[in-house]
């Protein structure tokens, strides 16, 4: 008998990514979280159905919980459930990081952000970062820089 082959997909872990979220805070330290799914959130989530724009992640009762991140339902979704898109979701850390977010929030004026959603092995992570906000004239020179960098790369590749 001859073995089977695996079939290795060239398809990325990653999810989805908030790109914004690098350009308005200063992220200062991630955590790995697990996300309480749905079994319709995670076939949305396999054909890549989310957005993490406008998500926000907060504290309450010493739990960690996410709210705004959407979850479009696909159309072929049972027809004897109901789907909330826009529902919160449950965060889940050990306790000591939990202590650790309330404590930078609370204590330190640090905001928490979802900055990316991705597979590891076969359940869906959310990476929470903490961070500060940036003013304008922060994002006005991390800009600054790029278009430098970018501009410099171009000439040193032209000769």
């Amino acid at each position: 008998m001859a073995a089977k082959k695996k079939s290795k997909k060239s398809k990325s872990s990653t999810i989805v990514l908030n790109k914004r979220a690098r350009y308005d805070y200063y992220i200062e330290e991630k955590f790995e979280a697990g996300i309480v799914l749905e079994g319709w959130e995670v076939k949305s989530l396999r054909e890549g159905q989310v957005q993490l724009g406008e998500s926000y992640v907060f504290v309450k009762d010493n739990e960690i919980w996410i709210t705004g991140c959407v979850i479009s339902a696909l159309k072929t979704v049972s027809t004897h459930i109901t789907p909330n898109p826009n529902r919160t979701r449950k965060l889940l850390l050990h306790r000591r990081e939990i202590d650790k977010l309330i404590g930078a929030v609370e204590r330190k004026g640090y905001t928490l952000i979802a900055t990316a959603m991705y597979w590891k092995k076969n359940m869906v992570k959310l990476e929470v970062g903490i961070g500060k906000g940036k003013k304008e004239h922060d994002k006005r020179a991390v800009q600054k820089d790029r278009d430098w960098n970018r501009d410099k790369n171009r000439i040193l590749k032209s000769g």
